[in-house]
């Protein structure tokens, strides 16, 4: 049987979390509420969390939180975070974006999690706190590494600094249904410039291993170079390094590889297709 408890503090919601195996967070519920549904989850404790940290942004500065029950709507909704509008949109229909949340994104299987790839190209950290203790920040590469071995803990917010040009920062998805289809794949690029080539590169994909991942080989061929055709080529030919996709209902493995140095250039290119 479900039972449902609520909540009014992060610390309470994380000690029990920290004293039962069974209890899972129900944030939009976008995840959870679709195996409870399904019938995949019969047993354990549901919690709702009403404290307002939980559903806070700050974004005012160079430095940018976001709860981990903030929505892809009320990203959508912030002028602040415009540079992550496109991914926050690339989350299923308006509905799903007013319930769908960032902490509940980190967790989504394999082809979902678009928003997770744009923060991992951001470089972010996730915050998470055991029992009754303080919060720590993870990396969100290790953070997805450990994901389905970590022990239990709840995931409060995530953090990463904002991109100091806007327009450095891109985000792809391909789908075969526009505009809210599931992914074929997806890319997140933050192409910082000085003195007009790319420093601190980050590039992540989506859908092209079991969790989000860093396209490492592209950031080695983009790194300290111009962003020409040159450098894009170079980025073209190492797209597949590390890739591990899945034939599923949406694409098949061939294809995936097939398709990403294609998009991969486009994005780098600026070519909006």
């Amino acid at each position: 049987m479900l039972d449902v408890r609520h909540c009014a503090t992060l610390a309470e919601a994380a000690g029990i979390v920290s004293g039962d195996r069974q209890a899972v967070l129900l944030g939009g519920g976008t995840l959870v509420m679709r195996d409870v549904n399904e019938g995949r989850l019969t047993e354990g404790t549901l919690l709702r969390v009403t404290d307002p940290v939980f559903r806070r942004i700050e974004a005012g500065g160079g430095r940018i939180e976001l709860g981990a029950g903030v929505t892809m709507g009320m990203i959508l909704a912030n002028r602040d975070l415009a540079f992550l509008h496109a991914a926050a949109r690339a989350i299923g229909g308006p509905a799903v974006r007013n319930m769908a949340s960032v902490g509940g994104n980190l967790f989504a299987a394999s082809p979902y999690g678009d928003f997770t790839v744009a923060l991992l190209a951001l470089d972010a950290q996730v915050v998470v706190q055991a029992g009754f203790g303080s919060g720590r920040a993870v990396p969100l590469e290790e953070f997805l590494a450990a994901r389905e071995r970590s022990g239990p803990a709840l995931v409060t917010a995530v953090q990463f600094s904002r991109p100091s040009n806007p327009g450095e920062f891109h985000f792809r998805k391909i789908s075969r249904v526009r505009p809210k289809g599931i992914s074929v794949l997806s890319i997140a690029a933050h192409l910082p410039q000085s003195g007009g080539r790319m420093a601190q590169v980050r590039v992540a994909y989506g859908a092209m291993a079991p969790t989000p991942i860093r396209a490492r080989g592209v950031e080695r061929a983009l790194e300290g170079k111009s962003l020409d055709a040159g450098a894009i080529q170079m980025a073209k030919q190492a797209a597949l390094e590390g890739c591990r996709p899945a034939t599923d209902a949406i694409a098949s493995e061939w294809y995936r590889r097939e398709v990403l140095p294609v998009h991969l250039g486009r994005l780098l290119a600026g070519d909006g297709r």
